[in-house]
């Protein structure tokens, strides 16, 4: 396994775990994140704020589930398409197809870019979770626009 492949792979052991405080053992202090269906400019940068903007969507939930999929490794770079079933306190259950995209540099996740449907999100999140987006905590947005 390459350095690249085992710094994706641990950090998405930890992000399945919810262990939100590991995030910092696998991205660079200045590693950038960001959900691409909401652009660049909703980014966050750094483990602390990583793990506070995962926090906003995943934090609620009931149960969150990974399932692995095919990992693309090409150097520095590396493709991991999985998906994610998110079970919400109303008992509703989403299933949101990723591709995240990854720059490693020197064993660690410099850059991570996530792909999915913002339409599957809205047309199965309950409304409740959804509002909640509106007032939740954005200490951690940082705009990535033109770093990456």
């Amino acid at each position: 396994m390459s350095p690249a492949e085992h710094a994706v792979r641990g950090l998405w052991r930890t992000l399945s775990a919810r262990d939100y405080a590991g995030i910092a053992e696998w991205v660079t202090d200045d590693c950038i994140y960001f959900d691409v269906p909401l652009g660049p400019a909703f980014a966050a940068r750094g483990p602390g704020d990583i793990a506070a903007r995962l926090k906003v969507g995943r934090g609620g939930l009931t149960a969150y589930e990974r399932q692995a999929g095919r990992l693309l490794d090409d150097g520095d770079h590396v493709m991991y398409e999985h998906s994610e079933t998110w079970t919400f306190a109303s008992g509703q259950v989403l299933q949101l197809p990723f591709v995240s995209v990854h720059r490693v540099q020197d064993g660690l996740v410099s850059l991570w870019k996530a792909y999915w449907d913002y339409s599957v999100l809205t047309s199965a999140a309950p409304g409740a979770w959804l509002d909640s987006l509106a007032t939740a905590d954005t200490s951690w947005l940082f705009d990535a626009t033109g770093l990456y």
